[in-house]
């Protein structure tokens, strides 16, 4: 295999068009926090996407014996004390008993002595429609507006989202998508979840995989996905695969174009998660409410890459200051 691609900061460097429209995205993002509460019918402040959790859970991170060289000096131990949350995509909360199914799987990873090592929240999509940092801003711009003033604001949205459609249109993406529409009903436990951008591993870049084992596609079909998740969790041990993919070259493995699969990089199989039944928290708690999957809270050499990934860094930033002075705030009121 040819040498990994060393990490360098020009990946994850915004221009000034960038930071200004970055700038107008934190006040909106704020904005829809401040009125999440409100928003979903809810009384605490929400996130500003995954805002809906199905379940928390504790979980291990098993590390394989025999995993490359390079990798033994991050992954030192043989298992990491895990807390995860599943969630779905859509910014507020709906109480329907069908879901969109967009759903996350976030792992935060913890040391022996309880200290943040990497917090990654996975989703069930492998890409990401929008590689433009200004296109994507000024949609995601234009959706906060759009919930928090409504009809006011729906031509914004339609222009911005027209915008997204030629990202939309590569082999990959449709190929993916078809792929997505013919597991939509599948549980939640059964689908594949992936980083979707890239993430520092030391000096190296790479993608996570999390692949589960032997789960029946079909589990809980009569359910909604709370309830069936919850039963699941609460009977059966949950285990998957975590595999990683390396860059080499960005032309193979691109590090902003989000909207293509990694190409010439096989996947390496690093370990296992697993959740032993019976491992469920309290996910109503504030304490679980409150817990934060910021992956710009990890250690410096477990961090993301890329500009639309910068983008994050400020966005979960500006999300969670919000979110938790409203929350102690409504808090202080409830007592």
């Amino acid at each position: 295999m040819p040498n990994p691609l060393q990490y360098n900061k020009r990946f994850d460097e915004l221009n000034e068009e960038e930071k200004k429209l970055l700038d107008i995205n934190k006040k909106t993002i704020a904005d829809f926090v401040e009125q999440s509460s409100s928003i979903s019918d809810v009384n605490y402040a929400t996130r500003n996407a995954h805002a809906k959790t199905y379940a928390v859970a504790k979980g291990t991170f098993c590390i394989q014996p025999d995993i490359p060289e390079f990798l033994k000096p991050f992954l030192d131990k043989e298992k990491f004390d895990l807390t995860i949350r599943f969630s779905n995509a859509q910014l507020t909360i709906q109480n329907s008993k069908k879901d969109i199914p967009a759903y996350g799987f976030a792992v935060q990873i913890r040391d022996e002595n309880g200290g943040l090592l990497a917090n990654y929240p996975l989703v069930n999509f492998p890409l990401f429609p929008v590689n433009s940092v200004s296109t994507f801003l000024k949609l995601f711009t234009a959706v906060n507006k759009f919930y928090i003033k409504k009809w006011s604001n729906l031509f914004t949205l339609f222009v911005q989202a027209t915008k997204m459609i030629p990202s939309l249109l590569t082999g990959d993406m449709i190929r993916n998508i078809i792929k997505f529409i013919g597991k939509r009903n599948d549980f939640i436990l059964s689908f594949d979840y992936y980083s979707i951008g890239a993430y520092r591993l030391g000096d190296h870049i790479i993608k996570i995989k999390l692949h589960p084992k032997s789960v029946d596609r079909h589990t809980g079909i009569k359910e909604n996905v709370k309830d069936s998740l919850t039963h699941y969790l609460q009977a059966h041990d949950f285990t998957a695969d975590v595999m990683i993919q390396i860059c080499y070259n960005l032309k193979d493995q691109p590090i902003n174009k989000l909207n293509v699969e990694w190409k010439n990089s096989p996947f390496i199989t690093i370990g296992e998660v697993r959740i032993h039944k019976g491992s469920l928290l309290d996910s109503r708690s504030c304490t679980n409410e409150l817990l934060s999957f910021n992956p710009f809270e990890s250690k410096i050499f477990f961090q993301p890459v890329g500009k639309i990934q910068k983008l994050r860094e400020e966005a979960y930033r500006v999300s969670v200051q919000t979110r938790r002075k409203i929350n102690k705030l409504l808090q202080g009121k409830g007592g």
